[in-house]
């Protein structure tokens, strides 16, 4: 793996470079989300039909296959890249899935952390953890953290720092060749307890940084100066990823703080829901009706009968060749097509919306695209 910063604001916002596999991947970029390696809806023969190499890089647990082939037989096979034959994309291993692996602070203890799975609650050590990364062979993994929510008590936010922090140097003592690994760093709420982990981690010989322990229960106020007090603490020359932050507010808030790579469970929420992305992504207003000024609900009766695409002048493969009522048929009859169909929308526009980022990076206007696009929605919330 290799990373350099192209552009930065007056901030700490940037743009990048990232070589991962294969793929030359620009920065802030967003990682496709899946289940087992594979986006949930999109099977392999759909994933050309998004844009290259944006969507290129995608994210995994390990723990979904806590149900499925052991690690011995992914090895045997050759690894993920080898068992899903998507040799041309990049995977990222982080044991935390906003989605389907949650973490579990309560059962977590000094021997390993516990996670909700959909093979139940699991206690997942360092030495198993490595197991399954050896197996699998991601280009970028994550090492294991003891993630905590906002709310608790200093003394179990302390102890999750020596955990994290203990647990790094075990997985990077165990760490396979091959595959750059990603320090972890937790802190909860405590400014101070993020500044302290993201010190020590900063000593590690890692390729890059985690940031952990966010989307759990912090408010939009509190969050920016916990991220500044971690990214202050980094080199600047190492990417940083994070998972948690999902909407396009908190993915602004994330990169005014420096943060590269962001996961997409976002995305499988819409559309699971059955909602379309439709903001603009230059920030200016929009006026569809019955819009909540980011998403519409093509469940609704509205667009039974509405024969335009979800987005005029959209160049997915959804918006070039289906219209709303077509999708809102879909759904109404339950046909798994529609999720299909949304996923393919929902990921094609949220890349776009990371285009206009960094280009507004480039162009020293990333301050002004954040104030105006925060602005603009607002206002049409309110108008509607």
């Amino acid at each position: 793996m290799k990373f350099a910063v192209k552009a930065a604001t007056g901030g700490r916002a940037r743009a990048g470079m990232l070589h991962l596999g294969p793929n030359l991947m620009e920065t802030p970029a967003l990682l496709l989300s899946t289940r087992k390696g594979l986006p949930v809806f999109i099977s392999p023969d759909l994933l050309p039909c998004l844009p290259r190499p944006d969507s290129h890089l995608l994210q995994f647990s390990p723990l979904h296959f806590l149900d499925g082939p052991c690690p011995k037989t992914i090895s045997s096979i050759g690894g993920l890249h080898q068992m899903l034959g998507l040799h041309e994309y990049g995977f990222v291993a982080v044991a935390r899935d906003s989605v389907q692996s949650l973490p579990e602070f309560d059962s977590t203890n000094k021997f390993g952390a516990s996670f909700e799975t959909p093979c139940g609650r699991r206690l997942v050590k360092p030495v198993e953890y490595m197991e399954m990364i050896s197996s699998m062979r991601p280009n970028l993994w994550t090492t294991l953290a003891d993630e905590v929510p906002a709310w608790v008590s200093d003394k179990r936010n302390k102890t999750s720092v020596d955990r994290t922090v203990k647990w790094l140097d075990e997985c990077i003592t165990m760490s396979p060749a091959g595959g750059a690994v990603f320090g972890s760093i937790v802190g909860g709420s405590n400014i101070e307890e993020r500044q302290r982990c993201a010190q020590e981690v900063a000593k590690r010989n890692v390729s890059g940084y985690w940031i952990g322990g966010f989307g759990l229960a912090e408010s939009m106020n509190d969050r920016p100066p916990l991220l500044n007090a971690v990214t202050d603490n980094l080199p600047e020359e190492r990417p940083r990823l994070i998972c948690g932050l999902g909407l396009p507010e908190e993915v602004l808030q994330g990169i005014a703080a420096g943060v590269d790579l962001f996961d997409s469970a976002y995305i499988y929420h819409l559309t699971l829901g059955g909602f379309a992305l439709i903001f603009p992504l230059d920030g200016m207003e929009t006026s569809d009706i019955g819009s909540d000024c980011t998403k519409i609900n093509l469940r609704a009766t509205m667009y039974r009968k509405d024969t335009t695409p979800i987005v005029e002048g959209c160049s997915c493969y959804t918006c070039q060749n289906h219209t709303k009522a077509y999708i809102n048929h879909l759904l109404n009859v339950h046909e798994m097509l529609a999720q299909i169909l949304l996923e393919i929308h929902n990921t094609y526009h949220y890349l776009g919306f990371f285009r206009s980022i960094r280009y507004a990076i480039k162009e020293g206007k990333f301050e002004e695209f954040q104030n105006k696009f925060v602005q603009s929605r607002r206002s049409s919330c309110i108008l509607e």
